[in-house]
């Protein structure tokens, strides 16, 4: 079966299309036959070798990492899914692989595609979908009721995190452009702001949980419009010393992302607040619960009007990596 795979970790984004047999399931794994696979910065940050330190690889890669398709076998202990269902997944940390035309999956890690969408629309909820849920359960904690900012929250991953926000009963603000105002309000927003009128640090009241997702320059704004005893979760800042220590991380990477996070915790303390980190898992039992909120709201993905196939799955990744989007980059095979 074809791939798309890298030879070693580089700067370049120069993936080959290769000839690999295709996957047999192990007795708790579902074979998928893959229909589309969703293109994200991770994809870009497994080409560099710029996450080896939290999840590393043997070469030669297969990339991919979120995919909607078919069920094509199962293994002997796979007992909900069934040859023909229509499924996707978050892949699992350790087995990624979803630039190809098959992929072997435990069966933990996949449900089935919600009922209102096209396999090619659902590609794009899998990984957004997880990060929102746990981003919101686990590292934040947020409670019914509490206020939560999203900074830059009008693309891909805020059309996932308001309405799951709003699921819990929490009041969620965004900051965007203007074009994606009308579309984020109807998924629950509470209050929307023109980033180009709009300044969040100067007309917020605090609030008691961000979700960042443009980065560390933008911590020490974002730190000052939380409540003390806030947390602000950052999407791409990087990891700190919590966050190996709840992974149960290597003593060496633990001082390693404690040095490398000291300045996030630091910034997190004069506010009186907590700094978190996320790298999305699969489990397919939370992503049960996203596919009910996906059907229950009617959530349509944004998915960019230029679809790839495998053959230019570096087009994909540059435009994913410079191009300005419409939507989740989409590869069909």
């Amino acid at each position: 079966m074809k791939a798309a795979q890298i030879q070693k970790y580089a700067k370049s984004l120069d993936v080959q299309i290769n000839n690999i047999p295709k996957p047999e399931p192990t007795d708790n794994e579902v074979l998928i036959q893959v229909k589309y696979a969703a293109v994200n910065p991770l994809d870009l940050m497994n080409i560099d070798g710029s996450v080896k330190l939290i999840q590393s690889y043997s070469m030669p890669l297969t990339l991919g990492n979120e995919v909607s398709g078919v069920v094509a076998a199962i293994g002997a202990q796979v007992s909900r899914f069934r040859v023909g269902d229509q499924v996707y997944s978050r892949l699992p940390l350790n087995k990624i692989g979803g630039f190809a035309e098959y992929v072997a999956v435990d069966q933990a890690a996949i449900w089935f595609i919600p009922q209102h969408l096209s396999l090619k629309q659902a590609a794009a909820v899998p990984l957004t979908g997880l990060t929102a849920y746990q981003g919101l359960t686990e590292e934040l904690q947020i409670k019914p009721g509490q206020t939560l900012f999203i900074p830059g929250g009008s693309g891909s991953f805020g059309q996932m995190a308001v309405p799951l926000a709003k699921q819990i009963g929490v009041n969620v603000i965004v900051s965007g452009n203007a074009l994606a105002k009308a579309r984020i309000m109807a998924l629950g927003a509470s209050q929307y702001l023109d980033y180009r009128k709009e300044d969040f640090w100067t007309v917020l009241d605090p609030v008691d949980a961000i979700i960042d997702t443009r980065g560390a320059k933008a911590l020490p704004l974002e730190m000052g419009v939380l409540k003390p005893g806030g947390r602000l979760l950052s999407l791409i800042a990087g990891p700190n010393k919590q966050f190996a220590v709840a992974r149960n991380l290597p003593f060496w990477k633990t001082l390693l992302f404690g040095v490398a996070g000291y300045r996030f915790d630091r910034l997190a303390r004069q506010h009186h607040s907590l700094y978190r980190f996320i790298f999305v898992r699969a489990d397919g039992h939370q992503l049960q619960q996203i596919t009910s909120i996906v059907e229950t709201n009617h959530i349509v993905p944004a998915i960019d009007a230029r679809v790839f196939d495998l053959d230019h799955i570096n087009d994909a990744l540059q435009l994913v990596a410079h191009g300005r989007l419409t939507g989740k980059v989409v590869v069909a095979l």
